[in-house]
């Protein structure tokens, strides 16, 4: 039987960053699941933390040179890739240096200048999706994990839905702790009306400041189904996620956690089939 894939779009991903309860998750749960079952890849930013040589990371020309238009300017897309051990998953970076910069000792660019955070997400869940399209790697499921990679659910319910790559995945939105202070630039929203997105689409954050609750809430409402990663969730989000109704798979301990994830899976595919 050929492996289900599935594509993690994570925030932090350990050995790259330092290692945190988030990059940690981030290496340990796609590296659980991925095996006979499930062909999973993972896509991060290449904050620029991250050492190129220690981590033999290289560049895909290939996947590379595509220029993104964020708030009427171009940005080149840099696509660079590794191989995370001992699973041998292929990582991908996305890069940009508007975006990510030589910050070595400093912290990740999220939180040393959050003031670029808006267009920062913006860019890395396009770049996401395009590389994605070039690699003709259709996922049978979209794993995002982590505030930076919150407006993926809506890029792909609301401008990707016909894309053949996506039409069929599910979108699961993995509930993290890890936040960020204040709110996204005031032009968020229009912002992303300039990219393609009516104004149906960011109705539920076109008419306040955008912070860390109306993010992980406007995820939740396009995302397919829900996974509680830690037990320290915000309460008002957590409480927002299961009045959804949507699938919602609550927090599990770790050595329980790859089996609860690989049903959680699965019983989002056959309802797919089902339907």
């Amino acid at each position: 039987m050929e492996s289900k894939k599935v594509l993690f779009i994570s925030q932090e991903v350990y050995p790259y960053v330092p290692e945190t309860p988030m990059s940690k998750l981030g290496c340990e749960i796609p590296q659980s699941i991925h095996g006979r079952e499930f062909e999973v890849r993972i896509f991060t930013p290449k904050y620029g933390c991250i050492n190129e040589r220690r981590n033999q990371l290289h560049e895909v020309i290939r996947l590379s040179g595509l220029n993104l238009m964020i708030d009427d300017n171009d940005h080149p897309l840099i696509i660079k890739v590794a191989t995370l051990l001992p699973s041998r998953m292929q990582v991908y970076f996305i890069d940009n240096d508007d975006y990510f910069h030589a910050l070595p000792d400093k912290g990740l660019e999220t939180e040393v200048i959050p003031e670029d955070n808006d267009e920062r997400l913006m860019f890395f869940t396009s770049g996401v999706i395009e590389t994605v399209k070039k690699l003709r790697w259709q996922p049978a499921i979209i794993h995002c994990s982590g505030w930076v990679s919150a407006l993926a659910p809506m890029y792909l319910k609301a401008k990707y839905s016909d894309d053949p790559t996506f039409r069929s995945s599910k979108i699961v939105f993995a509930l993290q702790p890890e936040r960020f202070d204040g709110t996204l630039d005031g032009r968020f929203a229009e912002k992303l009306s300039m990219n393609e997105f009516t104004a149906d689409d960011i109705a539920a954050i076109s008419d306040k400041p955008v912070d860390y609750v109306a993010l992980n809430k406007l995820a939740i409402d396009y995302a397919d189904a829900i996974m509680q990663v830690t037990d320290d969730i915000d309460p008002e989000i957590l409480d927002y996620a299961v009045k959804s109704g949507k699938p919602f798979l609550p927090y599990t301990p770790q050595e329980e956690r790859k089996e609860a994830q690989l049903e959680f899976y699965r019983n989002l595919l056959d309802s797919e089939e089902d339907d």
